[in-house]
């Protein structure tokens, strides 16, 4: 018999916090700069984390931040230009969208499974990038704000 102990692995929040962030940079940060506590308090996380999922964004490009009193961060491009799939691949990379495991191979099944998983994963992973490809930051600010109608905070 197969050991069949199932450990769940932790989820990996950095797309949604990203996608967060950056939603909230376009719908209520504006041109104002935003800090990382500001945007860890509308994400629930802690700023240094902000900050880490930030990091490959503003490389890309896709977000610009300021040092100093007056400092924080500004979208780098327009939330039209944005991608969701853009996003997803700066951070996620070529990672398994399924979790992919290490299975035993002295097990019947273990020692078949990772590839039927692996055509699986494949094509789970080829959908979401198509389905992220069709939205934007922009189609997340109207989402999530009813037809973009947020007040942008002043400083």
């Amino acid at each position: 018999m197969c050991d069949h102990g199932m450990v769940p692995g932790p989820t990996n929040t950095q797309f949604a916090v990203a996608v967060h962030v950056l939603t909230y940079l376009s719908a209520i940060g504006g041109d104002r700069p935003v800090s990382s506590d500001e945007l860890s308090g509308s994400t629930n996380t802690n700023p240094v984390y902000v900050r880490r999922v930030l990091g490959p964004l503003r490389e890309a490009g896709l977000v610009h931040a300021r040092q100093g009193s007056q400092g924080g961060w500004t979208l780098g491009r327009p939330a039209a230009d944005i991608t969701l799939v853009e996003v997803w691949s700066l951070l996620q990379g070529d990672e398994p969208v399924l979790g992919l495991h290490g299975p035993n191979p002295k097990c019947p099944v273990g020692a078949g499974i990772q590839d039927a998983l692996h055509d699986l994963d494949a094509a789970v992973a080829a959908a979401l990038r198509a389905e992220l490809g069709r939205r934007t930051i922009a189609d997340l600010v109207t989402a999530a704000t009813g037809a973009g109608g947020v007040r942008r905070r002043r400083r």
